[in-house]
């Protein structure tokens, strides 16, 4: 990252490309997911080098289910192994974990082996780590509806200040920079509610390749980016005064 550069407060990644960095070595899907936790890992250090705030990551979505039960049980055993590998090395780096989305079909296990992550890590401030495990926008926007219905709040005071407050990042900033891996060109449903102003970045690089060098090529495109959020702003021009310039 050249010095200077504007560096976003949140950063938002959808982790993909794992399963074909894996059949493009013929080996298991599996390895891939493997790899993917290293990279995380080396993302997880960058961020933190380079005074990023929070760092949101897309590990499992609500549709995953879909995919092999062999390949799900996996992720669940992966998600448990890297808890228990590299907690205590996050947390001396200052990160705190969370963990957002619907807990309630994965096991007791895996949820205690969250709690005890967030726990362990609480008191750190350094970068904010949300992993989004079992987790859907659409999702997440039902959930606040039914916890702002629940709570029996009047429908003329619900607006969008409302909703955030019980989204399940209501916590965090909402990103300023979405990143995608793997070459596809969408959101699947990952911070349909947050991203709505975030500025995108799409790369061919497959997750498991993804490095500091990688990130810093994000966050170059992120600082060349005039993020207006609608606004017209004046801007001087050479030896004319000044004109408008529109969103």
């Amino acid at each position: 990252m050249e010095p200077g550069g504007v560096i976003p407060q949140h950063v938002a990644i959808v982790m993909d490309g794992n399963g074909r960095w894996a059949n493009r070595r013929l080996m298991p899907r599996a390895a891939g997911h493997k790899q993917g936790v290293e990279a995380l890992i080396r993302v997880v250090r960058a961020c933190v080098e380079r005074g990023i705030g929070h760092l949101t990551v897309f590990a499992f979505s609500s549709e995953n289910w879909k995919r092999p039960a062999e390949e799900v049980s996996g992720l669940m055993s992966l998600m448990l192994s890297t808890v228990s590998k590299h907690v205590g090395r996050l947390a001396e780096q200052g990160v705190r974990i969370r963990i957002v989305g619907d807990r309630s079909r994965v096991s007791d296990k895996v949820r205690g082996a969250w709690e005890e992550a967030e726990q362990r890590t609480v008191h750190n401030s350094r970068l904010v780590l949300s992993v989004a495990f079992n987790y859907g926008g659409r999702w997440d926007i039902v959930q606040a509806c039914q916890r702002i219905a629940a709570q029996g709040v009047p429908a003329q005071q619900i607006d969008e200040a409302c909703l955030s407050r019980h989204m399940a990042l209501a916590y965090a900033p909402d990103p300023d920079l979405f990143i995608r891996t793997g070459g596809e060109l969408r959101l699947s449903n990952f911070l349909l509610w947050q991203a709505a102003y975030a500025e995108l970045y799409f790369t061919d690089c497959l997750w498991p390749d993804f490095d500091s060098a990688e990130l810093d090529r994000a966050l170059q495109s992120f600082a060349r980016r005039d993020r207006r959020f609608g606004e017209v702003r004046e801007a001087a021009l050479p030896d004319q005064g000044t004109a408008q310039v529109e969103a």
